[in-house]
């Protein structure tokens, strides 16, 4: 586009855009993937861990950690022409769930980040999103050394409602990060389908 007109003599497009939270336990890569895929400098509001907060956080797995969100992360993913993803991380550790309810407002649906070593991590983000009826799908962030599980033992380990789609990821690249956003997307949509569908017959 070149000075507000689109080349070709195509009109502009004007973007859908969508809001897709991600959530997990503390250090489960939340931050990573935002960054990994936003065509955008991220907002990061990351602090020093302290010894204040070593006796609230949990760092075992996560041991090389230094910093750790306490408001969210923000990016912007560009999937197609007219589909724009804005992309909220939240913060992992219970003394920043207040933060969730704003974060989760007008969201389209959420990825959730499980670490095998750490499943239980999770389980928060998990029951938050099932209260709330807002679609999500569960990516299984593959850390190097950690141990690998089929789906179905993780999603069995988990305890998911079988409707909740869980995919194998890497929050350091890109197309695996887009993979899963993509598949939260789709998700959502058809479970907005499905509610409609209920409601009109």
């Amino acid at each position: 586009m070149i000075f507000g007109r689109s080349q070709r003599g195509k009109p502009p497009v004007e973007p859908v855009t969508l809001k897709i939270l991600v959530a997990g336990g503390f250090g489960v890569g939340k931050t990573t993937l935002v960054g990994a895929v936003s065509e955008i400098r991220p907002l990061r509001t990351e602090e020093l861990l302290t010894e204040a907060g070593r006796p609230l956080d949990d760092l075992r797995g996560v041991e090389g950690k230094h910093t750790t969100t306490v408001a969210m992360d923000f990016g912007r993913i560009t999937l197609r022409e007219d589909l724009v993803l804005y992309l909220f991380g939240t913060p992992g550790q219970e003394r920043f769930w207040f933060m969730w309810d704003e974060l989760a407002e007008g969201a389209l649906g959420a990825v959730v980040l499980a670490d095998t070593r750490r499943l239980e991590g999770c389980f928060a983000a998990i029951d938050y999103f099932e209260r709330r009826s807002l679609p999500f799908l569960v990516g299984v962030n593959c850390f190097d050394g950690a141990p690998r599980y089929p789906a179905g033992e993780v999603r069995q380990a988990l305890d998911l409602d079988p409707g909740v789609p869980l995919l194998m990821c890497d929050a350091r690249d890109r197309e695996s990060v887009k993979e899963v956003l993509v598949g939260v997307v789709q998700h959502a949509m058809a479970t907005a389908e499905a509610r409609r569908r209920a409601v009109t017959t």
